[in-house]
C-alpha cells in the first residue's frame, strides 16, 4: 500500500522552489556548465520560437526554425551563483556557431530536465496544423 502524500495547497505550490540544476561536462570545451529546467513560460516561448507557420487557414504548415538548439542552450545555462541565464537570445546565433558535439551534450540535458522530447517537437508541429484544420470545419 502507498502512504498519501501530502495534499498541495495554492500557497504551498506558489512558494516551492522546484527549480531543477545539474552540473554537464561538456567534453569538447573540458569544462563544466550549470544547466536548468525550463518554467512553463519558458517552455511555452521556447516552443512558439522555434515553430514558423507557413500559409493560412487549412494551409497552415508548421516548420522548424533554425538554432533550436542554441535557443535552448541561451535558456538554460545559467550562472551557478546567481541562477541567471549567462547567454541572451543576442547570443544565439553565435552559439549556433559553436561545436555541434557540445551544443548537443547541453540540448540533452535540457530537454532530459525539462521533460522535452524530440517527439512532443515533432507533436507540436503536427498538432499545430492539424488544429488549424479542425477549427475551420
Amino acid at each position: 500500500m502507498f502512504k498519501k502524500s501530502k495534499i498541495l495547497n495554492r500557497d504551498d505550490i506558489l512558494r516551492m522552489d522546484d527549480q531543477v540544476i545539474e552540473e554537464v561536462y561538456v567534453p569538447v570545451w573540458k569544462g563544466y556548465v550549470s544547466v536548468k529546467s525550463l518554467t512553463g513560460a519558458e517552455r511555452d516561448r521556447f516552443e512558439k520560437d522555434i515553430m514558423e507557420f507557413k500559409g493560412k487557414g487549412r494551409n497552415t504548415k508548421a516548420e522548424m526554425k533554425d538554432n533550436i538548439r542554441a535557443k535552448l542552450v541561451a535558456l538554460t545555462v545559467i550562472d551557478p551563483n546567481s541562477k541567471e541565464p549567462i547567454f541572451t537570445r543576442a547570443d544565439v546565433e553565435t552559439l549556433g556557431n559553436k561545436n555541434a558535439s557540445a551544443l548537443d551534450t547541453i540540448f540533452i540535458k535540457a530537454q532530459e530536465l525539462s521533460k522535452l522530447t524530440d517527439e512532443d517537437v515533432e507533436e507540436l508541429a503536427a498538432g499545430e496544423s492539424e488544429a488549424g484544420e479542425q477549427g475551420s470545419t
